[in-house]
């Protein structure tokens, strides 16, 4: 099993210098959005339409109330000043400064970036990052993708960038950047540009820094200023005052040209009313793109601004590279890039180095090693700054025209005491850069490998007041915070807790008690909120699943109700998550003892009432149970994940851990024989020959039975992992009539054909990773208490009996495989676009989708979700310890 040895290295001693603040952040990170046009927070439009109301087009020159975003950039954690790339490859009508991609209606499957860009490296202090954008050396296809996007219908797949042509021949450029920190307010940058082409090719690099516009808004914020200051023998330099900030000096290598500009919106441009100056925010692209030299002149002249970039003009032979470099640092410095400069890379590498090797067990392969770091690369890039303040965003900022009277009626208005300002763990910074309450929990398992302390802090962070909403709902995501979530919070707690134990030593009981309590509240509202029938068979609409059911599960008919064999297993297994965290915390306060308890008769309850209502003994399997407002009851037969959830609720009770739980023990009985005494059933509850209770939702006979349909290729199993939807309704689509209307559902491997929540999200086959390694733990403790005395088929029907541990195992390498290379040296994860990655410098790129090709593993939908998908990087070390 992976240590941390007796010595920690020099990155693991930044880590734990940052336990000791009150925030665990580096004053500067990755912490600049990839998208913050088209977002909520920026919509003040009448009808809530975000898309529309902040669109691409406006991004480069219109200023930003609630973030700012960039191109593989920087920011400081309250994001008062950023840094980022701005490209032009002499061919563009405006330079690459954003990354662009389709709203959610112009995408035949919903919104969808349209760009080349990997997360290769990173730590958890950002000691050292690095970062890759391909740029076309031809005119960037916007139309083309624009055009051929709305063409198509949801039954066709999407048309990505690499569909255009655009990379054929290589013709494009490799645009490599790197940070490395000499100190945490000392940050050495080096941008390397690579042509891949087979000609000579021009591309204008701008390295920008501005400051983000708060003036405008807050009254009491002083504005900030760049000022010019004279060149050195190795380059000039600028200098920024920052109220907040304090000063800094930004140094760049010598170059003709020099650009300033204000972050102020271009009025002119955008809505037909006069600028008061000439020095706007996009006032770069004109200058440039544009070639206006007039306007050139004016911001190479102008002598202070907020907005900085020097600017470089670089022809690059084929297959040749150029590199720039800049500093950004508090420290006055007559020689920035001397021999000390080369130097920090160079530690801070090695550095990053040694780190990551010490995560992977000895066993592990250089391909493994390879897809472990990209995963948690881009699970630590994906770390994000958000401002959410919703009074502000309902009622307008002083000073400022009032937003329009609908939106105190609209969207978010029930989340009045929401005023959110952190960074925070995004599932992908172009697609969703909002957190996402149950993305995030998944986000903590590989974020506790490598920070554990920031891990923890996540998990509180939702809980606290100006996030938890008074009545103890957890915000589910800005689109609609009152969505409901899967309850999986505790579950992350106990499992960041077990894995910071395990592999750093740390048992850190008193994060278990304070997340507890807040757990307790949102169990609490849970109870009272969706379980409308009060009989323990839980509702919660879609739960994150999006489109899984045959009908939409947040909009029913009125009248309807469905109870939900999902949402009622969440709620078992949240259950027995509080009560495996009670019995932890009591070993070092009894006072806990009394409340396991407590969750251990709920769990009992829940479990009576699944088993009971939602269990169909034909088909061996469960299903949602639909009340209409007239007529019978109906089961929704969807063999689907919503029948599997019932696996997850599951727990082994160590014998030596039991024994001192004698009132625990004692209540356990009790309520065991009077439940008998009553003649109601009782859920799984075994004792093995060492000792060890069982608890579990089902029956050891239903467990088979579940297993048997999950490990069968034709149903569930796939080359990737198990799928969302069963195979079997390929050729068995299901369908039912509610007031008339037929609903049907059938499987669908790939991308979503149907328009329910957008058409961007596909539960009807692909393969979930945050689905696949629940499963994958259940299994694990399953194996814990039946040991080899349990076995099932893999695959169903193959002959061939694997003990729970086995299938467990089998099923972490199959979602690992996914990123693997194959005999032929392709990797399933980039499906038709392989030859493309065959190329020498593209060998090792990896990319890690938000959900996975249910025939083939191609990754689909969101290209970067480094959030949940991040948790390959765990599955890595599956074999070589045990943290449960």
């Amino acid at each position: 099993m992976p240590t941390s040895s007796s010595q920690p290295d020099s990155e693991r001693l930044r880590v734990l210098a940052n336990d000791q603040k009150p925030v665990p952040l580096e004053k500067w990170g990755p912490y600049l959005a990839d998208r913050q046009w088209g977002t909520v927070r920026e919509d003040y439009s009448a009808n809530g339409d975000a898309w529309n109301y902040f669109p691409h087009d406006h991004a480069r020159s219109r200023v930003y109330r609630w973030g700012e975003d960039g191109l593989l950039g920087i920011s400081d954690r309250r994001q008062h000043v950023c840094f980022g790339l701005a490209l032009w490859n002499h061919t563009d009508r405006i330079l690459k400064e954003r990354l662009f991609g389709l709203t959610n209606g112009e995408g035949n499957h919903g919104e969808d970036v349209k760009e080349l860009y990997y997360y290769l490296d990173n730590t958890p202090t950002h000691s050292y990052m690095k970062g890759l954008y391909k740029y076309p050396q031809g005119p960037f296809p916007y139309e083309q993708l624009l055009t051929e996007n709305a063409r198509r219908s949801r039954n066709d797949t999407e048309f990505e960038l690499l569909d255009t042509g655009i990379f054929d021949g290589g013709r494009y450029f490799d645009v490599v950047v790197e940070y490395a920190k000499n100190n945490p307010d000392d940050v050495c940058i080096r941008i390397t540009v690579t042509n891949r082409g087979p000609q000579p090719a021009d591309l204008t690099l701008l390295p920008t820094l501005w400051c983000r516009n708060r003036w405008a808004f807050e009254p009491n914020y002083e504005k900030p200023l760049i000022n010019r200051r004279p060149d050195m023998p190795m380059g000039g330099v600028a200098h920024l005052k920052h109220p907040r900030l304090g000063d800094y000096y930004f140094y760049y290598q010598p170059t003709d040209t020099a650009l300033m500009t204000e972050n102020e919106t271009n009025t002119s441009r955008l809505f037909n009313m006069p600028n008061e100056n000439p020095f706007v925010k996009d006032a770069f692209h004109g200058a440039i793109a544009a070639q206006n030299d007039y306007l050139c002149t004016l911001l190479r002249e102008n002598p202070t601004g907020t907005k900085f970039a020097p600017v470089y003009r670089l022809r690059i032979p084929a297959g040749a590279s150029k590199t720039v470099c800049l500093r950004l640092s508090k420290e006055a410095n007559t020689r920035p890039f001397d021999e000390e400069f080369g130097e920090v890379f160079a530690h801070r590498i090695a550095e990053a180095d040694q780190f990551h090797n010490r995560l992977a067990p000895a066993q592990t392969t250089a391909e493994q090693k390879l897809i472990q770091r990209q995963a948690l690369a881009g699970l630590l890039w994906s770390k994000q700054y958000y401002h959410y303040d919703i009074p502000r965003w309902l009622h307008g900022d002083p000073g400022h025209l009032p937003p329009p009277p609908e939106r105190v009626l609209g969207r978010n208005n029930r989340w009045e005491h929401l005023n959110n300002e952190d960074v925070l763990s995004m599932p992908d910074k172009w697609e969703y850069p909002w957190y996402a309450a149950w993305d995030l929990a998944f986000h903590c398992i590989p974020m506790a490998m490598v920070d554990p302390s920031f891990a923890k802090h996540q998990l509180i962070l939702l809980m606290r007041e100006w996030y938890m909403s008074p009545q103890g709902q957890i915000p589910a995501y800005e689109w609609n915070f009152s969505d409901v979530n899967p309850p999986v919070h505790a579950w992350a707690a106990l499992s960041v807790y077990r894995i910071e134990r395990a592999l750093h030593g740390n048992a850190d009981v008193s994060f278990l008690k304070r997340v507890f309590q807040k757990l307790l509240i949102n169990f609490t509202w849970w109870a009272n909120r969706q379980d409308e029938e009060e009989n323990n068979v839980f509702s919660g609409g879609f739960l994150g699943l999006d489109n899984i059911g045959v009908i939409n599960r947040s909009h029913l008919p009125p009248g309807t109700l469905l109870e939900q064999a999902d949402a009622t297993a969440w709620m078992g297994m949240y259950a027995l998550n509080m009560m495996d965290m009670a019995l932890e915390i009591t070993r070092f306060d009894p006072t806990f003892e009394d409340v396991a308890t407590k969750f251990y008769e709920q769990y009992v309850l829940i479990a009576e009432s699944l088993n009971g209502e939602l269990w169909d003994d034909e088909e061996h399997f469960f299903y949602d149970l639909l009340h209409p407002n007239t007529g019978p009851s109906t089961k929704l037969r969807v063999r689907s994940v919503v029948g599997l959830t019932v696996l997850f609720a599951v727990s082994v009770i160590k014998h030596e851990k039991s024994q001192p739980l004698a009132d625990f023990l004692k209540r356990m009985r009790f309520f065991q024989k009077y439940h008998r005494e009553l003649g109601r059933p009782l859920p799984e509850q075994r004792v093995n020959a060492e000792g060890d209770i069982l608890l579990s939702m089902i029956s050891e006979e239903r467990l088979v039975k579940l297993l048997e349909v999950m490990l069968d290729e034709s149903e569930f199993l796939s080359p990737g992992g198990v799928r969302a939807l069963s195979k079997y309704h390929e050729r068995h689509p299901y369908s039912v009539q509610i007031d008339g209307e037929l609903h049907s559902i059938r499987y669908v491997p790939g991308d979503s054909d149907t328009g329910m929540f957008g058409g961007n999200s596909n539960w009807r086959g692909p393969v979930w990773m945050p689905i696949n390694y629940l499963l994958i733990k259940a299994l694990k403790k399953y194996h814990q208490f039946f040991g080899d005395t349990l076995t099932v088929e893999f695959p169903t029907g193959s002959g061939n009996r694997l003990t729970l541990r086995e299938v467990s195992d089998r099923l972490a390498r199959r979602m690992v495989s996914i990123f693997e290379r194959d005999e032929m040296g392709n990797r399933p994860v980039h499906g038709p676009y392989n030859p493309f990655y065959s190329r020498p410098e593209n060998a090792d790129l990896l990319l890690f989708f938000e959900y996975f090709h249910g025939d083939t593993a191609a990754g689909i939908g969101a290209s970067h979700q480094t959030g949940w998908t991040a948790v390959v990087a765990e599955l890595v070390n599956d074999d070589a310890w045990e943290w449960e």
